[in-house]
């Protein structure tokens, strides 16, 4: 899952993004085609970022060593706290579904917004 995640341009970028409180970042939605054949396009959507918050900050800096690492090894720790703190499911090292992992994660962070 976040090495999927690592591999989407959109998120890497809003994340490097969201990291600088008081950013505005601008949100183009693709156009949208109605049944008749007419399509309109909607305005973007333009959103002040307020300072980011612990599993946002935590997803952005694993992300980002991921991609800029050298080591070859990269290790959650600080991501997975994060989560662990937000879904207390994930405590314990028991094993869970990937699904429920990129759930409670992509939840998580926009509960911060």
């Amino acid at each position: 899952v976040l090495q999927n995640l690592s591999q989407t341009p959109v998120l890497r970028e809003l994340l490097k993004e969201a990291r600088m409180p008081g950013t505005t970042v601008k949100i183009e939605s693709p156009e949208l085609s109605m049944l008749c054949c007419f399509s309109f396009k909607q305005e973007p959507q333009l959103i002040k970022l307020d300072q980011p918050c612990p599993l946002t900050l935590a997803m952005h800096q694993f992300l980002t060593e991921m991609q800029e690492t050298k080591k070859g090894v990269v290790t959650p720790k600080e991501l997975f706290a994060q989560v662990c703190k937000k879904a207390i499911r994930f405590k314990g090292y028991q094993q869970q579904d990937s699904h429920e992992l990129l759930r409670y994660l992509l939840d998580g962070m926009r509960a911060e917004e």
